[in-house]
C-alpha cells in the first residue's frame, strides 16, 4: 500500500472566489495535503485576499482566462455540472471533493480514491429551496419557472452524482444527517479545524460591545440581530462583507456599526474584547464560534445546526429557540443576569477543534478507507 505521503492528491473545491468557512477549511486540508493540486470552477485572487496565489491551481473551461471571473459567472450555473465532470483526474491516486455543490459531481479512475468532505448536500435544492427563491424573487413569473426547471434538473444531477465518492465525510453530525436525508449514504464525522494556536485568549475584562462575524448573505439572519439590537440599548459590531450589506445598514440604528472585512489580527482583537459573540442563523458547522471560544468569548446562537455540537449551554454560551429578534432579546438579557464566563474553560472547549484533532481524524480516516480500497 502506498504510503499517504507519496499519493498524489488533489483537492476539488466548489468556487475559490471569496474568503469565508469553506476557504479557511480548505486551508486546514491544505496544511495536510501541501502538495496537493486545487481544482475549482473559478478563482478569484483578490477575491480570496491572495491567500491561496503560491498553489497549483486549475479551473475549468469556464473561466476561459486565467484569474479572471467571468461578470454574473452565476448565470453560467446550469453549466457547472459539465464543467466539474470534465477536470482530468486520472493521474492522481487521492482526490478530496471539497463539496457543497458540485465538487463531489467529478469522475475519478477506478484506482482512484475519491473522498468527499461534505460541508453540506446544495441547500438551495433541498431544504432551502423555497426560502432561496422567495429571497431572489424566483418564486413567480417567468424567470421563476425557468429558475425552478434549472433546479430541477440540478437536483437529478446531484443524485445522480452523489455516489461518486467512495467515502463521505462530514463536519459535523447535523450534515452526516442531511447527507443520509437526501443522499440515502453513511458517512463518517471528522469536525473542521481552527487554529487556535494563533488566537491569544483574554482571561480577563471585556469591552461592552457585542459582535457579528459573517458574509452578509440575507440566509445568515444577520437582519434578525439587527432587529434585536435595534430595541435594546446595547452596541453591535459586525465585521465582514456581502450581498446584503447595502439593505442590512439601511435597517441599522446607530448603535449598530459595520467594519467591513478585516485582517486576521484585527478579527482576532475584536473577538477576544467582545462581550459575546453573536451566531444568529443556521450554520452547518460554524467556525466563528469556535475562534470566540478560543479567545475567551461566550457565544449566543440560535440552537440549530453545528453550533450545537461545539457550544456548550450555559457554560460556554448561551442558546435562543426560535428564531425571533424577541428570543434573541431575551437570551441577552438572561446573559447580562445570570451568565458567569469561566473564560479558562471556554477556551478548553475550543480545543476540542483544534488543527492537530483535525488532522489526526482525517488520516486516521484515510488510512482506514484505503485498507478497504
Amino acid at each position: 500500500m502506498m504510503s499517504l505521503e507519496d499519493k498524489k492528491v488533489a483537492i476539488v473545491h466548489d468556487f475559490l472566489t471569496k474568503f469565508g468557512g469553506a476557504e479557511n477549511l480548505l486551508e486546514q486540508i491544505l496544511k495536510i495535503f501541501p502538495k496537493a493540486d486545487i481544482y475549482t470552477l473559478f478563482y478569484d485572487q483578490v477575491g480570496t485576499k491572495n491567500r491561496f496565489s503560491d498553489r497549483k491551481i486549475f479551473t475549468s473551461y469556464l473561466q476561459k482566462k486565467p484569474k479572471k471571473v467571468p461578470k454574473k459567472y452565476q448565470l453560467l450555473l446550469p453549466k457547472f455540472p459539465k464543467a466539474v465532470e470534465k477536470f482530468d483526474l486520472s493521474e492522481y491516486d487521492l482526490v478530496i471533493s471539497h463539496s457543497n455543490s458540485f465538487a463531489h459531481g467529478v469522475i475519478t479512475g477506478s484506482k482512484t480514491l475519491h473522498l468527499c468532505y461534505c460541508l453540506s448536500p446544495t441547500r438551495y435544492l433541498y431544504d432551502w429551496k423555497d426560502q432561496y427563491l422567495s429571497e431572489n424573487g424566483y418564486d413567480r413569473g417567468f424567470s421563476g419557472n425557468i429558475i425552478k426547471k434549472i433546479f430541477s434538473d440540478l437536483r437529478l444531477w446531484d443524485q445522480a452524482s452523489a455516489d461518486r465518492p467512495d467515502h463521505y465525510i462530514a463536519i459535523s453530525k447535523h450534515v452526516k444527517n442531511r447527507i443520509r436525508k437526501y443522499y440515502r449514504l453513511n458517512s463518517d464525522i471528522c469536525y473542521p479545524a481552527v487554529d487556535t494556536d494563533k488566537i491569544k485568549p483574554n482571561f480577563g475584562e471585556h469591552e461592552d460591545f457585542y459582535l457579528i462575524v459573517s458574509r452578509l448573505s440575507p440566509y445568515k439572519k444577520i437582519d434578525l440581530a439587527i432587529e434585536c439590537f435595534n430595541q435594546i440599548d446595547k452596541n453591535l459590531v459586525i465585521i465582514g462583507e456581502g450581498s446584503d450589506q447595502a439593505r442590512l445598514k439601511s435597517l441599522a440604528k446607530k448603535n449598530i456599526e459595520f467594519l467591513g472585512w478585516q485582517s486576521d489580527k484585527s478579527l482576532f482583537e475584536y473577538l477576544r474584547s467582545a462581550r459575546a459573540l453573536i451566531f444568529p442563523g443556521e450554520e452547518d458547522f460554524g467556525l466563528t464560534p469556535i475562534e470566540a471560544m478560543a479567545s475567551g468569548t461566550p457565544v449566543i446562537a440560535y440552537n440549530l445546526g453545528g453550533v450545537s455540537e461545539t457550544v456548550i449551554d450555559g457554560q460556554t454560551g448561551l442558546f435562543f429557540q426560535t428564531s425571533t429578534a424577541g428570543d434573541l432579546k431575551n437570551t441577552i438579557e438572561k446573559f447580562e443576569k445570570t451568565f458567569i464566563a469561566n473564560r479558562q474553560k471556554i477556551r478548553q472547549q475550543a480545543e476540542v477543534f483544534s488543527f492537530e484533532n483535525f488532522k489526526n481524524r482525517f488520516i486516521e480516516l484515510i488510512k482506514e478507507y484505503d485498507k478497504k480500497n
